[in-house]
């Protein structure tokens, strides 16, 4: 990284692999964190996804291939890994839970509570691999016979499973790693649709909110099209907050996350500080968090920016740049990549928040996303970095109080959920 008047921080394009590219952050180069060199990560879902269908917002790094338990590079259950490329590390779930103050809750909280968890086709070492994560990290069991883990398909049913997909499977063992890191009390609802079309994963979401979800991660989307408002009632369950990532590409507006109902979550780059402040991490926006103007959703009454005419994304954000990743156990083998892998992307920050709507346990008063937005002193302001060129806008670029890549901002415990 090199530095001028002023930071250039690497953003992520993507065709089949990430490149890099460079963008000014609009803030003085000594009010930013040092920020972390730049991953090599791919997309586990490559695209482009065409109008009806999604794809998932998980990256995989690509230079973090399998280490080992203990190995330099490999995950510690003794603590949080630090997260710095000279050796490979990434983030656990201590660490997570520290760097949004929900140590004591992720502890305490979450009993009688539900995350499902909606992708598309099968993992087939779903439970298996989830077993490995959480074993490895002390968190407790959460298996189908102990009643904590529940993987159906779209339908609801046990058993006729869609058929099985590696990029969706590496994404399906990030989201669960996700919940159990910051709601290991929570029981975990699987829900696998058929494919990737917007009508089976809207099957899915409505499957997991009848079947007692009162918290729903979506880590998949497309671009916006006309028809998109024909899917907007499938993520409609007033009392269930429904997660949805922002995207990966970064400035530009994907659905899901467009949609009036659910909450739409952005990304950061998190830090890991020793500064000995009152927080153990930094963040920034991350230049691919998905932000911007929704072309056609209208939009909520609980949103009041001016910039918009119609729906604004995202709402909150939590962290998504490969470069300060986490920890993810997989090992239905996609592109080379098994074992102990490193994540980043929205599809990491959307489980993250729907599990803190779980730790709250408040979700009769969720509206799609507006609770953050009348509780933001319980969340971390994010103020810097951008996500693309929009004239300099608060869509585009972390400013005071709520902009596009990050909302409101990222969790401080669980009052705003």
């Amino acid at each position: 990284m090199r530095r001028r008047d002023a930071r250039f921080i690497t953003a992520l394009s993507f065709v089949a692999f990430l490149a890099l590219s460079t963008l000014l952050l609009t803030t003085p180069a000594a009010a930013q964190p040092t920020l972390p060199p730049q991953a090599s990560a791919a997309r586990v879902c490559p695209g482009p996804a065409g109008p009806d269908t999604a794809l998932c917002h998980a990256l995989v790094r690509t230079d973090v291939r399998g280490k080992a338990p203990g190995a330099v590079g490999g995950p510690s259950s003794g603590g949080a890994s630090p997260n710095a490329l000279g050796n490979n590390g990434a983030y656990d779930p201590s660490y997570l839970q520290s760097a949004y103050n929900l140590t004591s809750l992720s502890a305490t909280n979450g009993s009688g509570q539900t995350i499902a968890i909606v992708d598309a086709y099968d993992d087939p070492n779903a439970e298996k691999d989830l077993a490995s994560y959480r074993s490895f990290f002390g968190l407790p069991p959460c298996t189908t016979a102990n009643g904590c883990f529940r993987k159906v398909n779209q339908n609801g049913k046990q058993g006729s499973y869609p058929r099985r997909n590696g990029g969706w499977a590496q994404e399906i063992s990030l989201d669960l790693d996700m919940a159990s890191a910051i709601c290991p009390n929570c029981k975990i609802l699987l829900v696998e649709a058929s494919s990737n079309s917007y009508a089976n994963l809207g099957t899915a979401v409505n499957t997991a909110a009848r079947l007692g979800a009162k918290a729903i991660s979506n880590s998949y989307g497309g671009g916006e099209w006309s028809g998109e408002l024909s899917y907007e009632g499938s993520y409609n369950h007033p009392g269930v907050a429904v997660t949805a990532s922002s995207g990966d590409g970064g400035y530009g507006v994907e659905f899901p996350a467009a949609s009036r109902y659910v909450t739409a979550v952005g990304g950061t780059t998190l830090i890991q500080a020793s500064n000995g402040g009152a927080r153990n991490a930094t963040e920034t926006v991350w230049s691919g968090a998905g932000s911007g103007c929704s072309a056609f959703v209208p939009k909520p009454a609980w949103q009041t920016d001016g910039g918009c005419a119609r729906r604004t994304v995202a709402d909150v954000a939590a962290v998504a740049d490969p470069s300060t990743g986490v920890w993810v156990y997989d090992t239905f083998s996609y592109q080379g990549l098994s074992g102990w892998l490193v994540f980043g992307g929205t599809s990491v920050s959307s489980p993250i928040i729907a599990s803190v709507y779980a730790l709250a346990a408040n979700t009769a008063s969720t509206t799609g996303g507006s609770y953050p937005y009348s509780h933001t002193g319980s969340l971390f302001d994010i103020t810097s970095g951008s996500n693309g060129a929009c004239g300099g806008s608060y869509l585009c670029t972390g400013v005071p109080g709520f902009d596009g890549p990050t909302g409101n901002g990222t969790p401080n415990g669980s009052g705003g959920f």
